[in-house]
């Protein structure tokens, strides 16, 4: 019975006979609409919060008159959290692939020494290495570098 129950909601979704949300963006407005936004643009002082008020005017606010992030999937919105979530993951991972590199050209003999010393010469060639870490994690991963084996891989015995 729980199975027949689950492939009729299954072919519900598939179907899209379920109802479809609609929603006007939890009633926010466009910024240069909004006039709690412009009591608080008109109450700006200097020229660069004029011009953040003025590049903020095409985003979308709320009642409070401040801009909102919309995380809806729509590619309008992108701005407004993909491409900055690109470049965390970009940056995130430089600094991993950075510190990787360094622990790989420090090992061996004084590898403990050099993890509380940091050899600022290897330190800068690894951090510079690392702005190309997709093109190199993805030429590791397609020459077998970049995983271990499984039976080479320690597994807790809880």
């Amino acid at each position: 019975m729980h199975r027949f129950f689950a492939v009729v909601i299954s072919a519900l979704l598939v179907f899209s006979f379920a109802p479809i949300a609609k929603a006007d963006v939890a009633g926010l407005t466009p910024c240069s609409e909004s006039a709690r936004f412009q009591q608080r643009a008109a109450a700006a002082a200097t020229s660069q919060a004029k011009a953040r008020f003025e590049m903020y005017s095409q985003a979308s606010c709320g009642e409070d008159g401040l801009p909102h992030l919309i995380v809806d999937g729509r590619w309008s919105h992108a701005g407004d959290f993909v491409y900055p979530g690109i470049m965390f993951l970009y940056i995130a991972g430089c600094i991993g692939w950075a510190g990787r590199e360094y622990l790989k050209a420090t090992r061996g003999k004084n590898a403990a020494t050099n993890e509380i010393q940091i050899d600022l010469g290897i330190a800068f060639r690894s951090l510079m290495a690392a702005a190309l870490w997709p093109l190199a994690a993805f030429g590791e991963f397609t020459s077998g570098n970049l995983l271990e084996d499984d039976n080479k891989v320690t597994v807790s015995p809880r």
